[in-house]
């Protein structure tokens, strides 16, 4: 029987406007140990911070933070990606891939990062 492959788009509501600068990145404060994977049912809003950061909102209004190894570009100024996955989670070890809104060619692609529950300091 071979795996049902779900394959998800996430796209930030932010404007593609936005530089990749640490002031883009509002500071934050850990409330919590790091997850490994979320699940794609409990995500419910992602904002593209920069070319290295990603926050996800989930059911219930946690926010947990991505900080990828590496810059991703393009990332910070589309701030929009996409990514497939067959398990019905979100995982440090997957692959994003940056989507561009001139057309269908995808840009970038990255490894993610552990998921650090926070809370926004401003």
């Amino acid at each position: 029987m071979r795996p049902l492959i779900v394959a998800a788009v996430l796209i930030a509501a932010a404007p593609a406007l936005a530089r990749d600068h640490a002031a883009d990145v509002p500071p934050a404060t850990p409330t919590g140990s790091p997850r490994t994977c979320l699940s794609l049912t409990s995500i419910e809003e992602t904002l593209v911070r920069s070319d290295r950061v990603i926050d996800f909102r989930t059911i219930g209004r946690r926010l947990y933070r991505v900080t990828l190894p590496q810059r991703c570009p393009g990332l910070g100024s589309e701030r929009r990606f996409g990514y497939a996955t067959s398990i019905g989670q979100l995982c440090a070890q997957d692959l994003i891939t940056v989507l561009y809104a001139s057309g269908p060619m995808g840009g970038a692609s990255c490894g993610l990062a552990p998921f650090h529950p926070v809370m926004l300091t401003r």
